[in-house]
Parts: structure tokens; sequence; C-alpha cells
């Protein structure tokens, strides 16, 4: 792990963002139609602005610093954090999300606040992990007890760990080894199902409704069955549209997670090298675009740092009071952070200037929403 690398994931992930952001919602035919390839930012005069995809992974990485990668004040410090960025007015935020902040508001713990909810919020905010930690066990661990604290369905948590683990290849190999990737998921995965399997077994022997029905360990699965459906794709150089349409989403990515992670990381086994091909081919396939793009910006980022993300999208991304500059700081100091055994106090963002941004984030999101009721359909 360098702060090359944390850079590249933090940055990645902004980026795919802000470049997917205009296309959110829109099919991939009109998509075209009306805004044209995503070649350059379409959001406000040439220039980008993130949304909560990015957002998110900073708040973990400012949580990982807070708390020196302690599991046991990390849920507590994360979900202080998520109830100060619902107070500031994050526009277009996830309905679980949602829910999840007002829960956590009205006195709900992190271990109760998550929604039943396969939504992609988890694994929007998952690749930063991968990016930092290095053995299997604690990446599952960190990314489960990240992702339920919004979303308790384990479809978005074994979502998330999907992305983690990707980041995580991304900046160890090269050239990806794909099938010690699916390899890796599937014992993580059988792992974690192993250990709910007998907890289940034993609270049914004395209430027989905790008994693990078949289709919750047909679930349980249906993730690497997904991933490796991505992985054959791949192999036989299908494009990531071509993907996508095979699972049915003609219309774009919906946000349910098993549409958008196997389709992000066929994405990036398609071009894990190539910032610029990768998050356009994700891009192109509509629908939650944003995340989509975040999502494999953030792992292609990872494994080319900050000098293998097109520059003309770095410098033209105009964000305040979370700049790149800012960004570059927080990227340092999780770096930074791993080398220290005590908690550090993460740079921070003013909650007014924050407020503000969003505001104004929020009109232009509007314009776009007008826009789209105008031609051409």
């Amino acid at each position: 792990m360098t702060v090359s690398h944390i850079r590249g994931c933090i940055l990645g992930t902004a980026v795919g963002d802000a470049l997917g952001l205009p296309y959110e919602g829109v099919s991939p035919r009109r998509a075209q139609k009306m805004l044209g390839s995503p070649v350059r930012y379409r959001f406000f005069f040439r220039r980008g602005m993130v949304s909560d995809d990015t957002e998110h992974t900073c708040l973990v990485a400012q949580s990982l610093i807070a708390t020196n990668f302690d599991l046991e004040t990390l849920p507590q410090d994360f979900a202080r954090r998520l109830r100060w960025w619902f107070l500031a007015l994050p526009a277009g935020i996830g309905r679980a999300t949602f829910r999840a902040c007002l829960k956590l508001w009205i006195g709900y713990s992190p271990a109760t606040s998550g929604v039943y909810s396969a939504g992609n919020g988890p694994a929007m905010r998952a690749a930063i992990i991968g990016a930092v930690i290095d053995d299997l066990e604690n990446l599952e661990e960190f990314v489960w007890v990240i992702s339920r604290i919004t979303h308790s369905d384990e479809k978005a948590a074994w979502g998330a760990i999907a992305v983690a683990l990707a980041a995580q290849h991304s900046r160890q190999l090269n050239p990806i080894n794909r099938q010690k990737y699916l390899d890796q998921l599937k014992s993580i995965i059988e792992r974690r199902c192993n250990g709910l399997l007998e907890a289940r077994a034993a609270i049914s022997e004395v209430d027989e409704r905790f008994t693990l029905t078949p289709d919750e360990v047909k679930s349980n699965r249906e993730i690497v069955n997904l991933l490796q459906a991505a992985v054959d794709s791949v192999t036989q150089k299908e494009s990531t549209m071509d993907f996508a349409l095979s699972l049915g989403l003609k219309k774009g990515v919906s946000g349910y997670t098993y549409h958008t992670v196997p389709v992000a990381i066929h994405a990036w086994l398609s071009h894990p090298r190539d910032y610029r091909a990768a998050v356009m081919s994700v891009i192109e396939c509509g629908g939650d675009a944003d995340t989509t793009a975040a999502i494999v910006g953030g792992i292609v980022g990872c494994g080319v740092g900050e000098e293998g993300i097109p520059n003309e999208w770095i410098s033209k991304l105009w964000e305040w009071p979370r700049s790149v500059n800012w960004m570059r700081r927080l990227a340092d100091q999780l770096a930074d952070s791993k080398n220290h055994s005590k908690p550090m106090d993460p740079i921070k963002l003013n909650f007014i200037a924050v407020l503000f941004r969003n505001l104004f984030f929020l009109v232009i999101v509007l314009l776009h929403g007008f826009r789209r009721l105008l031609p051409p359909y």
C-alpha cells in the first residue's frame, strides 16, 4: 500500500463520479443522443462535481484515520460522520441511506440502523477499504461492519466485499489474475456463510424461526455466479455494454447491487490499467452511471495511481470545500495513519461551507432534471 494507491482510489472515485453524474438515470440510447460520449465533464460548463459516492468514500477514509483501523470504535465514528453528512442536505441520497441516517438521528445504534435493502450504497464506498487493507479476513470484517450501518441485506455487503477485494487486487497484482480474484471471493463468502450457518443453527435449536432457508443459502452465493459470468464474458472479449445487456439491463444499470457490481467488475477486468476506457465503458451502459463509474474509477485508480488518471479530468474537477487538494491531503493522511499506533485527527470540512455547496449543487441537479424533460427523447 502506498500514497499513490490511496490517492488514485479517492481521486479515481471522484473523477468517475463526476463524469457519470449527468448520465445518471438515463438510458444508453437517450444518453448518447442527448449528451454524447463521456469524454469530458457535462455537469456545469465543462466542469465536474461529485455526489454521495465520493463523499462516502471520504467519510470512510476519515473514520479509518480517526479510529486507527479499530473495528470496535469504527461503527460509532462512521455513524457520527453519516449523521452530520446527512444534516448538510446532500442531494441524490439513496432511499435506504436516507432512512438509515434518520434512524441514526433518532437514536438507533449503528448495529440496528441498517435498512433491509440490496442497494449499491455500501459498494460505492468500499474500494477505499481495499486500497489500505491487505489481510483478507480484516478486509471482510471492515466492509461488513461499514455496510450494515446503512444496508442490512447481506447482498449489499457481498457486493461491497467484491468491490473492496477488486481494489486490493488492482494495487497488488499486475497483470490481474481473474481466477485468483474469484477464488478469494468464494473463500470469503464460504467462510462467512459457514459462520452464519453455525450461528443460525445454534439459535434454531431454541427457535426454529431462525433456521437458514434454502433461498438464503442460494442468495449468499449468487454474487459469485454473477462475477463468474463477468469473467467468462471478459475472456470472450465481450464489451461491458454487451455484458450489461445479457443481464437484461437494456435501459441502464440499476441501483441493485447485483446489477451494479458485476457490470463494474466487468469494466475493471476489461481495462484493468486503462482508467479512461474503463470508466467510459461503464458510463455508456447508462442507468446509475455516477455510482458505477465511481466504483470502477476507485478500483482502477487504486492500481494506476493519480498519474494514471487523465490530468484534464482531475484539473477540471470543480469542488469546494472537498477540493482535489483536500482529497490529496486526506489520502496522504490515511497512508500516514497506517504507520501510527494511535488514532489521528483527520482533516475536516467546514459544515457551513458544505451546506452552501450542497444547495448550489442541488440547483444544478434540478436544472439537469428540467433539461431531461426536453428532446431529444
